[in-house]
């Protein structure tokens, strides 16, 4: 808008001036266009955080104006959301399929707070616009009352009152729609423009209004000035805006004063936007700078992704090293609006593969548990269909099969672990114990047990002699503890690691290469308690195919099984060859 130059009154015989036009001043070089502040960043806040800062903005009184950290807030509680939902998907705790939701309540209460709001800015922007609308035919109206009064052309003396109400009508209405703004301005300044052609003021009335208009402006100035003392630069650079704006508002100044305050408030203005272009030029290099840092995480995060793991230890390792990664990105701030979203989808895109890989790795590596507790299972039900058993020779020996088998088969899901194994237990005990209920008084197991602790106590009391003597006591309590015979099914590992590490803590190493030495057989003698072993071995495979014929997911060791049985049929006839040549 151009400034109104009111001419002298009572001066018929002097020229009148036309305004003089100060927006080729107030353009582009002086003011830049303003860039958008960056909202808060949220990303390091929980969820329940997230909800509390939506309510907060929803219940301010300025929340009209707030909508851009509502959105915000929005973008920054789904991402939030979604990387706990993947996380516990993400747990060696599998999440059981009918477990309840648990992050369905705090989700429902952040759509509630969201909708009230976007209802609520709808219906404020709604009314806004109609406002807009409204205002702007009040502007219509006040041009059509400035034509109206230029076409009069009455005394300047009943003109100007008028026209001076018509400058604060229009004044005090608001802002019009965006698309009416620049042809209503233009046309109010073409009519203002003709007043000042056709109609003559007093002198006495303009030197008035030059007067108010320069106290205005020197008031102008001195906000101006105060704004380069303001720390917020981009508040300071909104409200030097704003000053720009009303200054255009008001007429002019005497000629005198005019160079001077229009560069008085050009300086301040000059001061003000060199603070804003550096503020926004060292924003610039740290954004470039955080280009840089995130463009290495990607990098990162994308070698990873691209790792083969070997195990859960390794995917455990992995995933702690994308989850710093993800940690050291939310410490990060912003690159330029023009690679924040790119980069972020890039980095997005790495931790998703990786994920992806770890849930595919997680989802084959339960398939294995599962079927794993399936054969364990099948063990229990042929380790309950024995333990009731009075064949205690055979049975015993088919039992310590199973317990064979058992160790071969790999883990099983935790929390099933122990219970499995409690129950195979619980079913070998219990015939065990039973067997040793029944034992014969020549194999009594209990009393042999208090044989073998006296001889490992023995071997804890006996005293080095330094020579030959030890050598002949070792083979000694050798000789006596293999003849001692078994001792309690529950026993048996306990003492044997009793008696081994006493013996190796009184005799040393070599004493291990002693135990494991046996008297010289025949080589008949050999083949033939292996021909023995081996008949027992093929007995208790086909009694175990019984066994596991009833239990649930044993075709596979049933396949491995009879496997056993055809290659040990194979190795006793062999064996039966060999022994019959012995004999030659």
């Amino acid at each position: 808008m151009s400034e109104e130059i009111i001419p002298e009154a009572n001066a018929s015989d002097v020229e009148l001036e036309k305004p003089e036009l100060e927006e080729t001043v107030l353009g582009e070089s002086v003011i830049e266009p303003a860039q958008e502040e960056e909202t808060p960043d949220y990303q390091g806040k929980s969820l329940s955080e997230l909800v509390a800062s939506l309510q907060e903005v929803a219940a301010s009184e300025d929340r009209m104006s707030l909508y851009k950290k509502v959105e915000a807030i929005k973008a920054a509680f789904y991402k939030k959301l979604q990387k706990e939902k993947e996380t516990a998907l993400l747990k060696e705790e599998e999440v059981l399929e009918d477990a309840a939701n648990p992050f369905l309540a705090i989700e429902e209460g952040f759509k509630e707070v969201y909708a009230q709001y976007k209802k609520e800015r709808a219906q404020y922007n709604e009314k806004m616009e109609q406002e807009r609308k409204h205002n702007l035919e009040l502007k219509k109206q006040v041009i059509e009352d400035l034509k109206a009064l230029i076409e009069k052309q009455e005394d300047v003396n009943a003109t100007f009152p008028a026209f001076r109400e018509i400058q604060n009508r229009w004044r005090e209405i608001g802002p019009v729609p965006a698309s009416d703004v620049a042809d209503i301005n233009k046309t109010y300044s073409l009519y203002v423009e003709q007043f000042y052609d056709l109609v003559k003021i007093n002198r006495e009335l303009r030197d008035e209004d030059f007067r108010r208009n320069l106290e205005v402006k020197q008031q102008f100035c001195e906000k101006a000035e105060a704004l380069a003392e303001e720390k917020n630069i981009v508040e300071a650079f909104r409200e030097l805006q704003k000053l720009h704006e009303q200054w255009k508002e008001y007429g002019p100044v005497a000629k005198e004063y005019r160079e001077d305050i229009w560069n008085r408030f050009k300086a301040a203005t000059a001061v003000v936007n060199r603070r804003y272009q550096a503020h926004y030029a060292e924003l610039k290099v740290k954004q470039e700078q955080n280009l840089a840092a995130k463009t290495e995480l990607c990098e990162k995060a994308e070698a990873i992704a691209a790792t083969e793991a070997a195990g859960s230890n390794d995917w455990n390792r992995l995933s702690r090293e994308v989850e710093q990664l993800q940690q050291e990105w939310r410490k990060i701030g912003f690159a330029s609006r023009k690679e924040n979203q790119k980069i972020y989808d890039r980095f997005k895109a790495a931790c998703d593969a990786f994920f992806v890989k770890k849930r595919a790795f997680y989802t084959e590596y339960k398939d294995s548990l599962k079927a794993n507790l399936q054969k364990k299972i099948a063990l229990c039900e042929a380790a309950e269909a024995l333990k009731t058993s009075t064949e205690w020779k055979k049975t015993a020996q088919q039992l310590q099969e199973l317990q064979r088998q058992w160790k071969e088969i790999g883990t099983v899901p935790y929390r099933n672990s122990d219970e499995v194994w409690k129950r195979f237990r619980a079913a070998c005990d219990e015939f065990f114990a039973e067997r040793d209920k029944h034992a014969k008084p020549e194999n009594d197991f209990y009393r042999n047990l208090k044989i073998k602790r006296a001889i490992i106590k023995e071997i804890t009391d006996y005293e080095l002699k330094g020579n030959a003597e030890d050598a002949a006591a070792l083979k000694d309590f050798q000789s006596r503890w293999a003849d001692a015979g078994f001792v309690p099914f529950k026993e048996k590992d306990k003492v044997n690691a009793e008696y081994k590490e006493a013996v190796k803590a009184k005799f040393g190493a070599a004493a291990e290469g002693r135990q494991s030495r046996k008297p010289a057989r025949s080589e008949k003698e050999i083949l033939i308690d292996k021909f023995n072993r081996l008949q027992q071995d093929i007995a208790t495979y086909e009694n175990n195919i019984g066994f596991f014929a009833a239990g649930k997911g044993a075709e596979s060791m049933i396949s491995a099984m009879r496997k056993k049985i055809d290659a040990a049929k194979d190795e006793l006839s062999a064996l039966a060859e060999k022994i019959r040549k012995t004999e030659e």
